[in-house]
């Protein structure tokens, strides 16, 4: 049949044509959350092949300056596309929590795709892993599509102590969107990074000691660092099986817990810790303890005067979070200040056999990561090393030392002095954190910016960094809220009650 085209046919067809722009136009992605997403869907105002190709088209145009993404999937429109088909067959996978939603993970969590997995590191590059990290296979059971792979700081920054946070060889140097000249933090930076500048609407990380918590507080999301196993470390380029930790970084509380009921619970590959931290995971998930008044009730820990359990004695932090204390009680917490940790001369002391116990653990973690491989350039720290030290001129890069790699190439597996301090370790555990918390009956402890990690990285404990503000330069900065092992349902009503009360994010001032 002939259709003739009259200047009426051409008025209702623009007639059609605005009504369908005015109808896709009512939602924004720019900061929307897994659950406006998720509406959005429902209502035929947004398809997941429409917010991927958004993603894709904001990281083509901010990622040559922010450096926050390694590399895009080739089939993640594809993967929306499935998604779409899904959600009109209403398949059952449809109505998971992450159905549909894009996702970056962190480039040394591993995906049996057209990906890479190199930690940022030339040394990896088109290796091939044996089968998805843990947590990959779990996010797409839940319906996620992956992104790509998020920058870090090469090797999770366990290369060299001179290099700054978020530089690799594979992502160059990742800046921070609300200042430049100011510090993106930790190794997960290119997974808060995205997020914050929607990017992608979730991401995931990794932390062995802040490396979650302090790239969340400093671009200004959300970041949860798991309780030690309760998330798969399998599939994930290691520094340390005792302290390395998988968990997501988000825009808000909400979506982050979203991700993290995706994650959580028993892996075959990794299947000694995650049998052991199932027991945690509360019946029916995490989403029932978003509480708005999640805050009532709570006995929160303030350390004014101790360093690596918080503030240590700096009157300009405390200046900067009276603020958000009086946050904390007008919302009905309890708030127990100036504690005091017995013996802490002795116990602060054993804080230094940390480095000691990583730099053995890592050459060990690594060996065997690198062994399992189907195909990789190298196949052992000594031939990460040797490939460093040849390819030192390659893209003209600048070269960082390799002190970390050395020192731990150097080690002879756990001899007397790492059993020491891995002793020590389990005993400032023990007798600091674990006692102040116990008899002081308190909920969490809280901190400025990332100041408590090392002590939740060495005792495997949970935490979430909110964002709490920005200083007068615009450089953000978070709180953070730790526990004890298996505290996630109280820590996630604590900041979810935090973030509520102060709703302290706002974007990036980037075009």
């Amino acid at each position: 049949m002939k259709i003739i085209i009259t200047p009426i046919f051409l008025l209702l067809l623009m007639m059609f044509q605005s009504i369908h722009t005015i109808q896709t136009s009512e939602f924004t992605i720019t900061e929307a959350t897994i659950v406006q997403i998720r509406a959005a869907f429902k209502q035929n105002k947004l398809t997941s092949k429409d917010l991927v190709k958004f993603y894709i088209k904001e990281i083509r145009k901010l990622n040559p300056i922010l450096r926050a993404v390694i590399e895009v999937n080739p089939d993640a429109v594809h993967q929306a596309q499935v998604a779409d088909q899904e959600r009109k067959a209403n398949a059952t996978k449809s109505r998971f929590g992450l159905h549909g939603i894009p996702i970056l993970v962190k480039e040394n969590i591993a995906t049996k795709d057209k990906l890479n997995t190199t930690a940022g590191s030339y040394a990896l590059l088109k290796s091939v892993v044996p089968r998805d990290a843990g947590v990959v296979k779990k996010l797409r059971e839940s319906g996620a599509i992956i992104l790509g792979k998020a920058s870090l700081s090469e090797w999770a920054h366990f290369r060299s102590s001179l290099a700054p946070s978020g530089w690799s060889a594979r992502g160059k140097q990742a800046v921070n969107p609300y200042l430049a000249t100011f510090d993106p933090c930790g190794s997960s930076t290119g997974s808060a990074i995205s997020v914050a500048t929607n990017m992608a609407t979730v991401s995931l990380g990794t932390e062995t000691d802040g490396s979650i918590l302090c790239p969340s507080g400093a671009n200004s999301v959300v970041g949860i660092k798991p309780t030690l196993g309760l998330t798969s470390r399998a599939g994930v380029i290691p520094i340390s099986p005792r302290q390395d930790s998988v968990g997501p970084i988000c825009r808000t509380v909400a979506d982050a817990v979203y991700v993290l009921d995706a994650i959580v619970g028993f892996d075959n590959n990794d299947a000694e810790a995650t049998r052991k931290a199932s027991k945690y995971i509360p019946k029916g998930g995490y989403l029932n303890h978003l509480i708005s008044d999640g805050l009532k009730g709570k006995r929160l820990g303030i350390m004014r005067a101790y360093p690596y359990f918080g503030f240590a004695n700096d009157t300009k932090t405390l200046n900067k979070f009276e603020k958000h204390f009086a946050v904390l009680r007008r919302s009905g917490a309890t708030l127990v200040e100036n504690l005091e940790v017995d013996n802490f001369s002795q116990i602060g002391s054993m804080f230094i056999g940390e480095t000691i116990a990583l730099v053995a653990e890592f050459k060990i973690a690594l060996n065997a990561y690198l062994k399992e491989l189907v195909a990789s350039p190298v196949r052992s720290l000594a031939d990460v090393i040797a490939f460093n030290k040849k390819f030192a001129d390659l893209e003209k890069i600048k070269e960082y030392p390799q002190d970390f790699f050395l020192e731990a190439e150097n080690t002879n597996g756990i001899g007397e002095l790492e059993k020491e301090a891995l002793m020590n370790l389990t005993r400032a555990s023990k007798d600091g954190f674990e006692k102040l918390m116990k008899e002081n009956k308190l909920d969490a402890l809280v901190t400025p910016y990332a100041k408590g990690s090392m002590v939740l990285a060495i005792g495997g404990y949970p935490g979430i960094s909110v964002p709490g503000g920005y200083d007068k330069n615009g450089a953000p900065y978070g709180i953070c809220f730790g526990g004890l092992k298996g505290s996630e349902p109280t820590l996630i009503e604590i900041a979810y009650g935090f973030e509520q009360a102060t709703k302290f994010r706002k974007p990036p001032p980037i075009k």
